[in-house]
This record gives structure tokens, sequence and C-alpha cells, in this order.
């Protein structure tokens, strides 16, 4: 059965957009994803979260389609547990740009997600992690960091803003990696080049689909590649007000179900 409006690809973030703050779904947003599927309409997760850590939240979906994982970096298929794309970071270029951060704003504290479905998050002395309830291993140093291929970089300064950060990394970082800001905490470094927009692409010409025929949400900077590919972007209420600038609407928040509410518009019964 085609899809009663003009979008047959929602692609959702998660965490700030379709995850409640506990890191949970709630019903209301379950059955509205499940009126998107019984339309014959495709929903996309698309997360800065690297595969091994989606892999729960689309077993509690449902979902065995594909997936946009690592910031861009990763197309995952669910359902063959195995990742269709991806790319890593150079560990030589990670270490230079840290190298170039901190010589400009002092000691950053570092955690790297690794490559592949069961990649490791690894988190150097003093780093804390934004997301309590994602699994990490404590390394002893840095170096241990850089033990195996990696798809991004987990920034944080003990003083400075997230903005902050993210504006002083990417004014010394060049075009050694992609800097982006993906919720509180969390500023990170990607392969040069990689957005979430290029995972998007990928996966949707996978599935036969075009930006035309894509609404997307989001609540972060990291969202706008997303936003300028697809036909329209939705911003949460709790949004950064750099994504809500350059949104074509703006839901509720997560935690008042934003993205259910624009998706029951959509898709009546």
């Amino acid at each position: 059965m085609a899809a009663p409006t003009a979008y047959s690809l929602i692609a959702t973030d998660l965490d700030g957009s379709l995850l409640r703050g506990d890191d949970t779904l709630s019903d209301r947003s379950l059955a509205a994803l499940a009126r998107v599927s019984a339309a014959g309409a495709q929903h996309l997760v698309v997360t800065g979260r690297p595969a091994p850590r989606v892999r729960p939240l689309l077993d509690d979906l449902g979902s065995e389609g594909l997936a946009v994982c690592g910031q861009g970096a990763q197309v995952y298929d669910a359902g063959a547990d195995r990742l269709l794309w991806s790319v890593t970071l150079d560990r030589e270029l990670a270490e230079t740009a840290l190298g170039k951060i901190e010589a400009e704003v002092g000691q950053v504290y570092a955690a790297v997600d690794q490559d592949g479905v069961d990649g490791l998050t690894l988190i150097e002395p003093g780093y804390l992690m934004p997301h309590p309830t994602l699994p990490a291993v404590r390394v002893g140093r840095r170096d241990d960091l850089w033990s195996a291929p990696i798809s991004k970089v987990l920034l944080r300064h003990p003083d400075l803003s997230d903005d902050e950060l993210a504006a002083t990394a990417r004014g010394v970082v060049g075009s050694l990696a992609t800097v982006t800001m993906s919720g509180p905490g969390t500023v990170e470094l990607q392969p040069c080049g990689i957005t979430k927009a290029t995972g998007l692409a990928l996966a949707a010409e996978h599935l036969g689909l075009g930006p035309g025929q894509t609404i997307a949400f989001g609540d972060m900077p990291n969202d706008i590649p997303m936003f300028d590919w697809a036909a329209h972007g939705v911003a949460m209420a709790n949004a950064h007000p750099e994504l809500k600038a350059v949104a074509d609407e703006v839901t509720l928040s997560n935690e008042e179900d934003g993205i259910a509410v624009v998706l029951e518009g959509l898709f009546r019964r």
C-alpha cells in the first residue's frame, strides 16, 4: 500500500528527538511508527550512535531494516546484523586533530567509537559519558584509544561549552576531520566530509527513495546536513537554535512525543 502523504521515508534522530530523556520510546511514538509502516512508508533511524549502541533500540522497534549510525559513517542492516557500508577515521589524523585542539583550549577528555558491529566505546581517564545508560570501557591512557579502527572521536572540555569547543575545533582541525555537535556534552570528530546526510543518501538509494520523498526529524546541529538533504526538516521544541533556524517546521519536544504528533497528522487512519 502506498504512503498516503508525499513522504515515503521518515528519517528520525534518536537522542533528544525520538527517544525520551531516559533513553526509552513512548507507546505513542511506537504506535505512530507502526502507522507509518502500515501505510507502506519506511522509517529510518539516523543517529550519531554507533551500530552496536543502536541494535537494542532497533529490537524495541521491531526493525530488521536499515539504520544510519555513527553520524553517517555507517549504514547498518539490522536483519543481517552487518554493516552495508562504513568509513573509518584515520587514527593518526585523529591524534593530530586532538593535538591541535588542545593547543588552543588546553586538555580535553576523549572517547572513541570503534568500527564494526561489535565495536566498543572506549573512554580515557576523565571522560564522562553523556548517556550513562550506554556501555563503555574505560582505558588507562589515551594511546589505548587507538587500538583498533574507529568511526569517530568524542570530546569534552572541563570548562568550555559545547558551542565554544565545537567552534574552536572547527577553526583548527581543517580537513583532518569533520566536527559535529550532536547533544549536550557531545562534540565529535568524524571522517572528513562525512555527515548524517552522507549515510542517509546511501540508505535512501538502497531503498529506492530520494530526498523529495523524505521528511527528517532532529534536535542538534549535526542534523543540519540531514535537513538540507531532505524535502522537509522538523526540529524538536528542545532543539538547538542553529537547527531551528534552518527547519521547515518545529514540533513539540521529545518528552511531549513531538515526532508522533507530526506523524499522526501525516498518516491518518
